[in-house]
């Protein structure tokens, strides 16, 4: 608030200095408790403003737990169980997790995994064309010993001196790459078959074959598969589809 005066003096008498200065105290006065008033108003104003601005929050507050607390909470995705050589589900105990697989025409090798321990593959590059073998400990589940027998242009005498070593209580793990049947004899079969297979009597030529089965084996083995090469069922020109198998094998008790 402000105060104007006007005040023209044609003479300079002590009086008129006292008036003056008068004037100007209380001009100074109204305009501090103007400004006083001033003051307290935007105090106020500000209170005001605070005043509304923590309700407001509060009530957000309010609704947003409302409305976050009704909604649904999703779950993270659940986290699938890891079980060896990747089987579907585990083992019980006193058993051995396989998985294997057969050669894909005459690329790619087969593959053999025991309770998570790769035995043969082309990453191992320790398989080749013919039949594939790998021989387990039954009690253990260790590796004895891997190799494989070519059977289009190799000789079926190495894979029967092979066959005989074979001792008892041994697992023994077969899958085909390629052809492995245009060099089996019936010696050799008869072999094989006394290992529990059932299919070995009628592999043929580019058959795919994957078989389980071991030395001392009183049945036939329930782990085993055959498809034959034919040419209006192949997956691939001159080769059928991949087989692929897994399981548990009871481990040896003797």
């Amino acid at each position: 608030m402000s105060v104007g005066f006007s005040f023209q003096l044609t003479h300079r008498q002590p009086g008129a200095y006292i008036v003056l200065y008068s004037l100007q105290i209380l001009g100074t006065n109204m305009r501090a408790g103007g400004i006083l008033k001033l003051a307290a108003l935007v105090s106020v104003f500000f209170l005001a403003v605070f005043l509304a601005f923590q309700l407001l929050e509060i009530n957000m507050d309010f609704n947003l737990g409302n409305v976050f607390g009704s909604m649904p909470v999703e779950e993270g995705p659940t986290r699938l169980e890891r079980y060896k050589c990747g089987l579907s589900k585990p083992c019980p105990e006193g058993h051995f997790s396989f998985k294997m697989a057969s050669g894909a025409a005459s690329v790619v090798g087969p593959k053999i995994c025991l309770e998570d321990n790769i035995l043969m593959s082309g990453v191992k590059n320790n398989v080749g064309r013919g039949i594939n073998i790998a021989l387990v400990n039954g009690k253990t589940g260790d590796l004895i010993k891997t190799d494989h027998f070519d059977m289009w242009a190799g000789d079926v005498n190495t894979l029967i001196t092979f066959l005989k070593t074979i001792e008892e209580g041994t697992v023994v793990m077969m899958a085909t790459f390629d052809d492995s049947a245009s060099k089996l004899n019936d010696e050799s079969r008869k072999m094989i078959g006394e290992l529990g297979s059932s299919s070995i009597s009628t592999l043929g030529f580019r058959d795919n074959w994957i078989f389980v089965g071991g030395k001392g084996i009183k049945t036939k083995s329930p782990f085993e598969q055959h498809i034959k090469n034919h040419a209006e069922t192949n997956k691939y020109e001159g080769w059928p589809e991949v087989l692929e198998m897994e399981g548990c094998i009871p481990q040896r008790q003797e």
